[in-house]
């Protein structure tokens, strides 16, 4: 969909009625900046700086629901992060991110093993978040059956300082403050962030802490000096847990039994810090090189009775996670010409680590439960991966263009036991993986303003370090035995836009994975996984891009898919992978321009969804609506922008989640019911 950049001196437009649409520009694809119009793939950028959008800004589900193949789901639970998808990888995840690569600013949020967060999303401080989907996504690694980048805003000028308040039912309160701005050679960005609130359901407090920092120095020979610096605390998340499906009809805002006895919660603290620097050559093309470090805590109470603890092989009911990580990344870009026709290629190397150091406790001492009991396990857990890409485009003729790439990935994991006794032995092991990800893309321009393309390449997903944690024999150790799902990748795509910013792209995709990871039990919040055989996601996407009238836009996102297990090592062929919807819509009609008052109504229909591998429990579809109003008083030196929002406008009861495979039945995750929501923006020029 169409962004709206920032004008070049900062000041945003205020004496016209609508803003000039100019054509999105992104480089997640293509590691330069392009039109996403002339690329053989499936790109979006969501725009976050405009302000009629009226955003809460808490959560990147509010934006990524308008990207058509993209599952964005919001589970009411600080504790245990969103749920996001793409195409359906990723959907099988009890906790965080997986399946998908995330980055900020270029550095990855993704670890190298395949577990990511978004925790650490400063959305406040963001230009925009730009989805990558499709075969281009092998280019960027293991576990990249999609791609979610988030990009930091550039400074303005004159400087600003902008504040949020906001504050609504179930969202809780969000206050936040930033600057940004330009002082001779220096760009700057600068945003804190604090939220609290009680949640929907009981016990599901939380309190989070965000702050970003964006520093970039422009040398006077081309080079460019970027510091980027972020950081998340979550002190206290509690942990409402799934519900039985009885249990969701008698109170749907009620906590399972069991998160009220152990107190299940989680608490984590993340820093990270990463430096890039770029150097212009006098032929057009580039140099970057990119370092980061990290460090990050994380300490959860789960609700395994201390029956279950009793084996000597036991880990125990609380996990304590403590570590570091970091690496870099190098590449070179070349414009120039092939055959007399514009070529460019890129090549570079990346290498990630992450250190962590895994404790296990048991979770009561005596009769006391929901404590840090005796020590369980401890080990030294390593991963780390050296990867090769290259990746090239070349204008054949007027009307053709050939993309292309391939990635060379070796993923090793490393497990130092430090706690043997007689009874549980020592665990210690390591693990390589390693593929090749080719990819490819013709594009053909049937005319100006309407181009077809065809792509295809091959994906590769390891076990991350939690999906290895735990062997489904119930015996000590990780599960080393897991193999690498491998995926094959093809999309068929069209893009037309006509007078102005009207648009409308359709892609149809099929994805075949060998070695499908799965969950194979999920009980009080340990899961194990094991490998399925063989799975097919195939399906269509749409995207509608339309103004209606000079202050009228109307916006439709569409996705049809069937995934299903079609070779299982169980027998069980046919049946829907997990967490999966056959069909999701998003569409919106929005009012107004860039002053005065502005509205939107905006419709999200989700299909019903399966809870297990065995498709014996479902979460049925629902539709929401919702609605926002605000107004934008802007003068030379000041912008006022209060809204209010009105969320699940018809008060529908509905699940919005589901914990896959959940061995006690306590699949779902409901949503909340209505909810109203108030906050300003102010910005100070």
């Amino acid at each position: 969909m169409p962004i709206l950049p920032a004008m070049a001196n900062g000041t945003p437009t205020t004496t016209m009625p609508k803003p000039t649409v100019l054509p999105a520009v992104v480089v997640t694809a293509t590691r330069s900046a392009q039109q996403p119009f002339d690329l053989p793939l499936s790109i979006d950028a969501v725009d976050l700086q405009r302000v009629q959008a009226d955003r809460v800004s808490i959560n990147p589900s509010e934006s990524l629901r308008e990207v058509p193949g993209v599952l964005a789901r919001d589970r009411q639970n600080a504790a245990q992060d969103e749920q996001v998808s793409i195409r359906g990888f990723g959907a099988r995840t009890t906790f965080g991110v997986r399946g998908v690569r995330l980055y900020v600013d270029g550095i990855p949020a993704t670890m190298p093993d395949g577990q990511g967060q978004l925790s650490n999303f400063s959305l406040g401080a963001a230009d925009r978040i730009e989805v990558l989907r499709g075969p281009f996504s092998a280019l960027y690694g293991n576990s990249s059956g999609g791609v979610i980048q988030l990009f930091t805003a550039d400074g303005t000028d004159p400087p600003e300082w902008r504040m949020m308040f906001g504050a609504g039912r179930y969202a809780g309160q969000r206050v936040e403050l930033g600057t940004r701005g330009i002082a001779g050679n220096l760009d700057y960005n600068l945003d804190l962030s604090r939220l609290s609130g009680d949640g929907f359901r009981r016990h599901s407090r939380s309190e989070r802490d965000n702050g970003n920092a964006r520093l970039r120095f422009t040398l006077g020979d081309g080079s460019r000096i970027t510091v980027v610096a972020n950081s998340v605390l979550l002190p206290h998340a509690q942990d409402p847990k799934g519900l039985t499906h009885q249990e969701y009809l008698a109170d749907p805002r009620q906590a399972a039994p069991s998160a009220l006895l152990y107190d299940t919660r989680k608490s984590v603290r993340q820093n990270q810090a990463g430096l890039i620097v770029e150097h212009d050559d006098d032929h057009g093309g580039q140099w970057r090189a990119l370092a980061y470090y990290g460090e990050r805590t994380v300490q959860q109470f789960l609700s395994i009775p201390p029956s279950a603890q009793t084996s000597p092989l036991s880990a125990g009911g609380v996990v304590d996670l403590d570590g570091d990580y970091g690496g870099t990344d190098l590449r070179r870009r070349w414009d120039g010409q092939l055959g007399g026709r514009p070529f460019e290629l890129v090549v570079g190397s990346s290498w990630d680590q992450q250190n962590q150091q895994r404790r296990g406790y048991e979770n009561f001492v005596g009769e006391t439960l929901g404590v840090i009991g005796a020590l369980r396990r401890n080990e030294r857990n390593v991963v780390w991966d050296f990867d090769q890409y290259a990746q090239a485009s070349w204008r054949l003729s007027p009307r053709w263009s050939l993309s292309g790439g391939v990635r060379r990935n070796s993923v090793h994991f490393g497990v130092d036991d430090r706690y043997i006794t007689a009874g549980n032995p020592d665990d210690s092991g390591h693990r390589v993986y390693a593929a090749t990800t080719p990819v490819a893309g013709l594009l053909f321009r049937a005319g100006r303003d309407w181009h077809l393309y065809a792509s295809w390449g091959r994906g590769f997903e390891t076990p991350t370090f939690n999906e290895l944690g735990y062997r489904s024999d119930g015996g000590s150790g990780l599960n080393l035995g897991l193999q690498a799902a491998r995926t094959d990748n093809l999309e068929l795509g069209s893009k037309w836009r006509w007078a102005g910013d009207n648009s409308v792209e359709l892609a149809w995709f099929q994805a075949d994975t060998r070695n499908e990871l799965a969950v194979d039990s999920n009980t009080d919040g340990r899961t194990t996984y094991r490998n399925r055989g063989r799975a097919r996601r195939r399906g269509v996407e749409t995207e509608l891009q339309l103004s209606l009238a000079p202050r009228w836009q109307a916006h439709v996102a569409y996705t049809w898919l069937d995934a299903r297990f079609s070779q299982p090592l169980d027998g069980s062929a046919g049946t829907r992978i997990a967490g999966v919807p056959r069909s999701a819509l998003d569409a919106s009609l929005r009012w107004g321009a860039s002053h005065g008052w502005h509205a939107q109504l905006q419709l999200s229909a989700i299909g019903a969804v399966v809870a297990d591998d065995a498709n014996t429990a479902r979460a049925p579809g629902y539709a929401l609506v919702d609605a926002s109003v605000g107004y934008v008083i802007d003068d030379a030196g000041m912008q006022i922008a209060p809204f209010l929002r009105l969320d699940n406008l018809f008060d529908r009861r509905y699940i919005g989640s589901v914990i896959v495979n959940e061995s006690t039945g306590r699949y779902f995750e409901p949503g909340p019911g209505r909810a109203v929501y108030v906050g300003c923006r102010l910005t100070f020029r």
